[in-house]
């Protein structure tokens, strides 16, 4: 099983502070970030979808792979500090480039070793 798993080698929690972890076992600030561009394809088919409704689907699928891996530069990061999870996880989305061309998805946590 992988570090980030749903084995008991590794966890992920968005609690600050966790029962059972001390000050001495926070190994410090991991982070990672990701940016998409914007699709004229998706852009165009989100467009008649908004006229329709429904959900944007191409929109959606590209954010959660941006968030995926995001979350796998978080991860990489707080393997090299030697931490075996990560706590007080946060999310940051934003608009980049001059039209909003752009999402970047940033997460940032404290690596922990227990």
């Amino acid at each position: 099983m992988g570090w980030f798993s749903k084995a008991p080698t590794g966890f992920f929690l968005s609690t600050t502070t966790p029962p059972g972890v001390e000050r001495g076992q926070m190994l410090g600030v991991v982070h990672g970030e990701a940016i998409i561009g914007a699709n004229i394809f998706r852009d165009m088919f989100s467009s008649i979808r908004d006229v329709v409704g429904g959900r944007a689907g191409g929109y959606e699928r590209a954010l959660s792979g941006a968030r995926d891996a995001a979350v796998e530069d978080l991860i990489e990061s707080a393997k090299e500090l030697g931490a075996n999870g990560v706590i007080g996880i946060d999310f940051d989305y934003e608009v980049l480039g001059e039209a909003n061309g752009m999402m970047m998805v940033a997460v940032s946590g404290t690596a922990v070793k227990l």
